[in-house]
């Protein structure tokens, strides 16, 4: 039976793009043993807060037999729930990813593709990522950006496998609509989530499956109700725990829907638990963990996709990587322990 006797809690300012931030939490049980969860950007201010105040001080001496029985300590707290979803996998000598219902050893996995100055450009950066092995790309689109730059890797790339992420910037289906006929898989969150009706009406007019981010269970009943959408985009840094994760992955699974996994930010900890839920059996399409670059993490050995394919690592218990702690102090612009 777990018992805390240690949290660690680190916040980071990470090497890369805009230098975002990321909060780690390491729990060490009374025989020694570790378990390390990760929250990324955004709401850290509220995160540490939480931590620092409450959360921690709760889960010190308390013995669970599962990381569900601390739902209402670490109601909040996602890191935390990570951390424990870690030591208690790690205590039993299982993956995390079997912990949750998993049983893949490798998933395709999607790179995303930004704008660009130039179609030929464009072109260019897609071939790139093809001759790396990717068989799945994801276009970002928005409008004025979207039917030309679709048509040209389209015509560049007959039989390559092609989403779209319109990143909730549409007010109207028509140019959506129009992209449908190059066969597209996937149009991922083409409205803001609120309306259940607008992507229910772009749903029924094109033959790809529309995808909606969503963070709760009540938001995910609600769309599944009003057929909104085909798939669901589940990225576990929405949730507050693991087992809501877990939940969405079963609603949407049990509604028929297809499920792709995202979550690509932080320090590589809560990329491998993206890693570990994308096992799960409902997750059919590909993942995207493609970012940030292998250089920037602190994980071993880092998480990622290597010709297209995410090894998810079944030969280690729990999240199945060490964390370089030298690193992590290096990169520590704050932290605290109870």
């Amino acid at each position: 039976m777990p018992r805390v006797r240690e949290l660690e809690v680190f916040r980071l300012t990470l090497p890369y793009g805009r230098r975002p931030e990321s909060i780690l939490v390491r729990l060490t049980d009374h025989g020694g043993m570790t378990g390390w969860g990760e929250v990324v950007e955004p709401g850290l201010d509220k995160a540490w807060a939480t931590l620092e105040e409450s959360l921690a001080p709760a889960l010190i001496g308390v013995d669970w037999e599962h990381p569900d029985d601390l739902a209402t300590v670490s109601c909040g707290g996602s890191a935390a729930d990570m951390a424990c979803w870690d030591l208690w996998a790690r205590m039993r000598g299982v993956p995390l990813a079997h912990a949750l219902g998993g049983s893949r050893t490798s998933l395709m996995a999607t790179v995303r593709i930004g704008g660009d100055r130039s179609l030929e450009s464009l072109v260019a950066k897609v071939n790139r990522q093809v001759c790396g092995g990717y068989a799945h790309v994801t276009m970002d689109v928005h409008p004025g950006w979207d039917i030309e730059p679709v048509r040209a890797v389209r015509n560049a790339f007959p039989g390559l496998a092609m989403s779209v992420d319109a990143q909730a910037a549409y007010t109207s289906a028509e140019a959506l609509v129009a992209l449908d006929s190059y066969d597209i898989t996937v149009i991922e969150r083409p409205f803001p989530t609120g309306d259940p009706v607008v992507h229910a009406a772009l749903q029924d007019q094109v033959s790809a499956a529309v995808a909606l981010e969503i963070g709760s269970d009540a938001e995910l009943a609600m769309h599944i109700t009003a057929r909104s959408a085909r798939a669901l985009l589940l990225r576990p840094s929405r949730f507050a725990s693991l087992s809501e994760v877990r939940r969405a992955h079963d609603r949407a699974m049990a509604a028929g829907w297809e499920i792709a996994c995202c979550g690509g930010q932080g320090t590589g900890l809560a990329r491998a638990a993206t890693v570990a839920v994308a096992a799960m059996p409902g997750c059919t399409l590909p993942c995207d963990v493609t970012q940030p670059p292998r250089s920037a993490q602190i994980v071993n050995p880092p998480v990622g996709a290597s010709g297209g394919v995410v090894a998810v690592p079944l030969t280690q218990p729990g999240l199945g990587h060490t964390v370089d702690e030298d690193r992590l102090r290096r990169l520590a612009t704050t932290s605290f322990a109870v």
